[in-house]
């Protein structure tokens, strides 16, 4: 077994190369995997006469496509750091029942998700926002984009559990396949045989089904250190449960983002528009594809916190979360700076519409005007699911969308005069308000966390 190789160096390398060495495959996994419908939407987005309709309709389609993604989330991104954490205290039979069991979940979950979308699909793009003109687009979408649900589950989610062992490289590999035969695709299925929206659909699921492929090979192989085995898929809820519920945290954030999605579609058709919608889906691109870093810097760290913290190395998790809020810091204000100053870098990307380029510039200063402090709300959030402290990071996932953004999308145009900047205004009102709790939350309970691990030191690995 290769063991000592891996999830050794978790406990003895340095902080600071294990953070790079398990981070830029990480980001780079990340910023490919969103490319998936990234360039669905830059293709579409630059289709003769109907581009700009086009990519709103793929607007539309986005919080069902978030919704998948955060079912992947569920189990994935809950069980990697059960199982890391189990690694770091030498139990990597206990870690495999946990792979077992959320592979099947997996799998689970992916079934039932399609039917449900094949099913109720349409209806629920019309309650998402879809207008007469925007909804043959993005009812052509769904129906293919759905029959690859499971291969999304399975590539998103178990792909977590590649990286949290210390294999960041495999797990880039993972996405590369997929991302790269999904850019090949698209101009061919779109532009070459004129399938347009169908196109890319279906060059979607091909690369999903790719990287399914390939993620589930590694995990039978002889190459990885947790393997998949008959035995441990059976599902038990004792295995199975806290899983799900320290997956809790990132499957709200991804899934709330759909809800929040449905709020901002509904009330900017209202106040302004299939335009406005159109520059919402551009926005909800930029921060999307924006914010690869900051989640592939705290994917990367996981397993460095996880595994010391199973392994009660205080020092070490105590280092790997300062220098993961520096990096994440640094990275958020650069961002910031950009849509500030040179917003036209990201709009030009998505489209090449004067009209909506112009209404697009003003929204997105407004929409990330509060994105140079979201770096500690990330690397503050994510530390808490790695150290499993599952209820505090699902109650701060829930604040800064539910409690605080979905309401004040609604409740700031009632105070304003210009509706539509109202209800932009609304993202970093509420990110303020997130941060500044996230922080001091994270400052009393971290520090708790290490006063534990100094009182019950265990073996320095």
């Amino acid at each position: 077994m290769n063991d000592d190789s891996k999830t050794a160096g978790l406990g003895t390398e340095s902080v600071g190369k294990l953070l790079f060495r398990l981070s830029l495959p990480a980001i780079t996994a990340q910023v490919v995997n969103v490319l998936y419908n990234m360039v669905d939407r830059m293709y579409i987005g630059h289709i003769k006469d109907v581009g700009a309709t086009a990519l709103t309709g793929m607007g539309v389609c986005l919080p069902i496509i978030m919704i998948i993604s955060a079912f992947a989330a569920l189990t994935g991104m809950g069980g990697a750091p059960k199982a890391s954490i189990l690694m770091g205290q030498q139990d990597n039979e206990g870690a495999e029942k946990i792979l077992g069991n959320c592979t099947m979940g997996t799998i689970i979950s992916g079934i039932i998700l399609t039917v449900v979308f094949l099913i109720f699909g349409d209806r629920l793009l019309m309650l998402f926002g879809a207008s007469a003109d925007t909804f043959p687009y993005a009812s052509e979408y769904l129906r293919i984009y759905a029959y690859g649900t499971l291969f999304v589950q399975i590539a998103l989610g178990l792909n977590n559990f590649i990286s949290t062992q210390g294999f960041a490289k495999t797990g880039m590999v993972s996405v590369l396949i997929g991302a790269i035969c999904n850019i090949i695709l698209d101009p061919i299925f779109i532009f070459g045989f004129d399938m347009g929206v169908a196109g890319a659909a279906w060059a979607t699921i091909i690369s999903q089904a790719l990287s399914a492929a390939w993620v589930l090979s590694f995990l039978c192989s002889k190459r990885t250190i947790l393997k998949i085995r008959l035995k441990n898929l059976r599902i038990s809820p004792k295995v199975y449960l806290p899983c799900i519920a320290l997956g809790l945290s990132p499957f709200t954030m991804q899934a709330t983002e759909s809800l929040i999605t449905v709020c901002y579609n509904s009330s900017l058709l209202k106040y302004g528009g299939d335009i406005a919608v159109g520059s919402m889906t551009i926005l909800s691109s930029v921060m999307q594809f924006s914010m690869l870093p900051l989640q592939g810097l705290t994917q990367g760290s996981q397993p460095i916190i996880s595994y010391n913290y199973g392994a009660r190395n205080g020092e070490r998790v105590k280092k790997a979360f300062f220098l993961l809020l520096k990096t994440c810091l640094t990275y958020s204000t650069l961002l910031w700076a950009i849509c500030m100053f040179l917003p036209q870098l990201f709009i030009a990307i998505f489209t090449s519409d004067p009209a909506l380029t112009e209404y697009t510039m003003w929204t997105i200063r407004v929409y990330m005007s509060m994105s140079l402090i979201f770096g500690a709300q990330m690397a503050c959030q994510q530390t808490f699911v790695a150290l499993g402290n599952a209820k505090t990071s699902l109650f701060l996932a829930v604040l800064r969308k539910i409690i605080l953004l979905i309401p004040l999308i609604f409740i700031l145009p009632m105070f304003l005069e210009n509706k539509v900047f109202a209800v932009f205004l609304s993202e970093p009102v509420a990110d303020t308000l997130a941060v500044l709790t996230t922080v001091t939350t994270f400052y009393f309970q971290f520090r708790s966390v290490l006063k534990d691990l100094q009182r019950t030191p265990g073996v320095y690995l």
